[in-house]
């Protein structure tokens, strides 16, 4: 649905504000005073002898103006005003009293049950004139206005049903991006890689995920595109795609050697990404990247940080470790440099390269977990492995925040080196 899907408000109705007149008195000289004037000025009058046939007409046809005495045997013109008020709250007609009546007792008593304006009998045409178009103007503004909420009514039931739509699509939206993490959990015969990804709203801009390049070696990536929604979900998918073949021709972190395929630099993979994002992928998001060659044979790994959070070494004894020098993100300039750096693993160690949606979450007065707070919250999590080891991290970052709704996009990608000895899970692998 556009702009020009809606409907226009309009200002003025096309109808006259007053077509149809209603005159009630239980004098028929007096109805037919008033009646012979209104007709002669174009008016369409009906007549009544009293409030409760006056009742019965009004709701056989759309009065617009009434005419009525104060005193009538039986239901009084007050008493009528109260009633029709009741009975026709989807129409309002304008109510004018004509009584001989001048004291403020008898004005307030006929503005509380409802009449919008009076005229002292016997009637003045020019002043009974003056009456009717001062109820012309009232009831033009109450028609519009009434016109008016229609349209804004079916407007709003309109972008309802395009907001269900939308949020259908993001929904899909959001089971296709996490259809990208083919594999949350993957065991190796030397250790195991494990991915989490949590999107703030429907979609996101973080993606983890990992490959193999070849028999005993793999490469594993964190990487955060910069805003949130749609744009950012869009660009994260474009991303993956660059590391998501298992053949130099698929993906920018493989290549061709004489025997077979091998890793590129680390920082040759940010550099290409970079020149992809600036020349092939038009738009003003950038990206932060943590991309990791794993050797799992050795425990060799080149890194490479591209303005991503620090990727972390823990020890078996809790301890973390922090690598790199943080770097240019990826997509702002053509000329950036990126330098890639190495580290060994030992048996036991894991490697993580954890999203700023975890070190940026605030508690609820507004402060920061930070590096400090996630690695002491990492410290006490240190004996659980695998999916347990992941879940148990957002349970405690959702005790510091309040609640499990977190501002922003939380993601993790880890490699558990665990040579010679298998790698237990102590929760079920996410389909």
């Amino acid at each position: 649905m556009f702009a020009a899907d809606l409907p226009l408000i309009q200002t003025k109705p096309d109808a006259p504000a007053v077509r149809d007149v209603l005159v009630v008195d239980d004098s028929r000289g007096q109805r037919m005073l008033v009646t012979s004037r209104l007709r002669s000025w174009g008016f369409s009058v009906h007549e009544a002898e009293s409030g409760e046939a006056a009742l019965t007409l009004c709701e056989e046809r759309d009065i617009d103006l009434v005419l009525s005495d104060w005193m009538m045997p039986g239901m009084n013109g007050p008493d009528f005003c109260r009633a029709l008020r009741d009975r026709r709250p989807d129409r309002y007609i304008y109510f004018i009293l004509l009584t001989s009546k001048s004291d403020k007792a008898a004005v307030a008593e006929g503005l509380d049950v409802g009449a919008d304006d009076f005229l002292a009998k016997p009637v003045d045409p020019g002043e009974l004139r003056a009456r009717i178009t001062a109820g012309e103007r009232i009831l033009a503004m109450e028609r519009t206005l009434r016109h008016n909420n229609g349209l804004l009514t079916e407007t709003l039931i309109k972008l309802r049903d395009l907001y269900a739509a939308l949020d259908r699509d993001l929904v899909d939206a959001r089971n296709l991006q996490q259809s990208l993490l083919r594999k949350r959990h993957h065991r190796y015969d030397d250790g195991a890689i494990s991915l989490m990804l949590r999107s703030s709203g429907h979609v996101g801009g973080d993606m983890v995920g990992f490959f193999d390049i070849a028999p005993g070696l793999c490469g594993l990536y964190s990487f955060d595109v910069s805003g949130h929604g749609v744009t950012s979900a869009l660009l994260t998918a474009r991303l993956s795609g660059l590391l998501s073949g298992t053949t130099p021709e698929h993906n920018i972190a493989i290549q061709s050697g004489p025997n077979g395929h091998v890793g590129c630099d680390p920082a040759r993979v940010a550099a290409t990404m970079n020149q992809r994002l600036m020349s092939e992928i038009q738009t003003d998001r950038y990206v932060t990247l943590g991309y990791a060659e794993i050797d799992r044979r050795s425990g060799r790994v080149r890194l490479v940080q591209a303005g991503h959070p620090h990727p972390l070494v823990q020890h078996p004894d809790g301890r973390v470790t922090r690598l790199g020098n943080g770097g240019l993100p990826v997509g702002l300039f053509d000329t950036a440099e990126y330098e890639g750096f190495e580290t060994r693993l030992a048996p036991g160690d894991r490697l993580l390269m954890i999203s700023d949606g975890v070190t940026e979450c605030p508690d609820p007065k507004g402060v920061e977990l930070g590096q400090e707070g996630l690695e002491a919250m990492l410290a006490r999590l240190c004996d659980l492995r695998g999916n347990a080891f992941l879940e148990a991290l957002m349970w405690e970052l959702a005790r510091w925040h309040g609640t499990d709704e977190f501002p922003d996009d939380v993601s993790c990608a880890m490699f558990e080196y665990c040579p010679g000895e298998p790698v237990t899970d102590d929760s079920p692998t996410p389909g």
